[in-house]
């Protein structure tokens, strides 16, 4: 494939959008929300779009929006920081139990998963009480939260300490892998829970305000956006960073405590070595580009310098896999975060059954019912087909298959 294989999308008064899309499906209303996008005077070059692309809040997912002067706070969107960590381990599948759903209830108990409010029940996604591996981790986001909340003091009644080492719902996963050598690996992905989502909401409502007079002429009322050097915007950079590090050290805390869960549950001792950053995949921050300090917010995307490692998972069931950025400049050195959603999880509890659920997962330890069907694999693009469009992005090191998987 050419270096650049992207298709363009050109409208009047926009930047260029520059679609790594051969081969997989785009809808028609992701095209058109990345064109009011694009239309922001403060886009730099172009709106790079990467194969998972799909219909978002605000902003399409699996975009990459590089802006001057400006950033716009529902772009990031409310899942700050939500990303990946993957871990090889010195264990092959024949050392893993015949029978998996012992390993898999052993994860489960171990990581705070779903989500369970009302009727004066204690919510199953968060601690009750942290543990002091929890506390530790805590103990280093404390003193910036503090800054943060004196500023904002609605943010302090939010699921934040006790959201830290917990997985979450929706797409938010963990999984127990083989690669192509049969090796085991742990995967998981994440991102910054409750307060995450707080703090997304209060600077996306703040955005608004701030430009209520202004909101009635852009193209989308989620593109309003923050100018570099106000108050606000200051406040948002420092709050996302927070966020982002919060979403990090929440991903380490579960893969320790997935890594105990496993080595109660294998009888041979293993060693770990984490080939795959701990990387963001909803998150903005300072890159140079084409020469220019540029704020890149990546919506569903994954930084691929050339030689940086990153994950990029198939839908429930199907393949992952490990990558190495190619460094191309055109993506802004980026590539997908995943498959990508072809319908809404609406419309795929009503297309299939748990049947359909049952048989799509035959190969996977994991849950297959009713609450878990908006996730089943063909509610999402074929990750071959994607792969294949971002040839010119990343290579692929190593090609997963998921034998547990555990669902919120």
């Amino acid at each position: 494939m050419q270096q650049n294989d992207f298709e363009l999308l050109m409208a009047q008064n926009s930047a260029p959008v520059k679609m790594w899309t051969h081969g997989v499906p785009v809808e028609p209303e992701a095209q058109a929300q990345l064109l009011k996008t694009a239309r922001m005077p403060f886009i730099f070059k172009h709106l790079a779009v990467m194969p998972d692309v799909h219909l978002g809040k605000g902003s399409t997912i699996g975009s990459v929006i590089p802006t001057k002067g400006a950033i716009i706070p529902a772009a990031v969107g409310v899942d700050i920081g939500c990303g990946m960590i993957a871990v090889r381990t010195s264990l092959l599948a024949s050392d893993l139990p015949d029978n998996l759903s012992g390993l898999r209830s052993a994860i489960e108990r171990a990581v705070p998963h779903g989500r369970s409010v009302g009727r004066g029940k204690r919510d199953v996604g968060a601690w009750d009480t942290p543990p002091d591996e929890v506390n530790v981790h805590w103990g280093q986001l404390a003193a910036r939260f503090k800054r943060l909340t004196d500023k904002y003091p609605r943010l302090l009644n939010t699921n934040n300490h006790q959201h830290l080492g917990t997985l979450g719902t929706g797409n938010h996963f963990i999984e127990i892998c083989l690669d192509e050598q049969q090796r085991v690996w742990v995967m998981l992905h994440s991102g910054s829970r409750g307060v995450g989502n707080a703090i997304g909401n209060v600077f996306i409502t703040l955005a608004q305000q701030d430009m209520q007079r202004h909101i009635a002429n852009l193209p989308d009322r989620d593109l309003a956006y923050f100018q570099e050097g106000s108050q606000h915007y200051e406040d948002y950079i420092e709050a996302v960073e927070w966020a982002q590090d919060f979403a990090r050290h929440n991903r380490e805390v579960m893969m320790s405590r997935v890594l105990a869960a496993l080595s109660k549950s294998v009888t041979k001792p293993f060693m770990t070595q984490q080939e795959a950053v701990n990387c963001h995949h909803n998150y903005v921050q300072k890159e140079r580009h084409f020469d220019e300090e540029v704020l890149v917010t990546r919506k569903g995307a994954v930084s691929a310098q050339k030689g940086q490692m990153g994950i990029i998972p198939g839908s429930m069931g199907a393949k992952s896999f490990i990558v190495r950025g190619l460094g191309n400049e055109e993506s802004f050195c980026s590539c997908s975060h995943g498959a990508g959603r072809t319908m809404s999880r609406t419309a795929a509890k009503k297309r299939f059954t748990v049947e359909d659920q049952i048989r799509a997962t035959a190969h996977v330890e994991c849950r297959k019912d009713s609450e878990v069907i908006d996730e089943i694999p063909m509610a999402y693009k074929d990750i071959d087909a994607v792969m294949a469009a971002q040839s010119s992005l990343v290579e692929i090191v190593h090609t997963l298959r998921q034998v547990v998987c555990v669902k919120g």
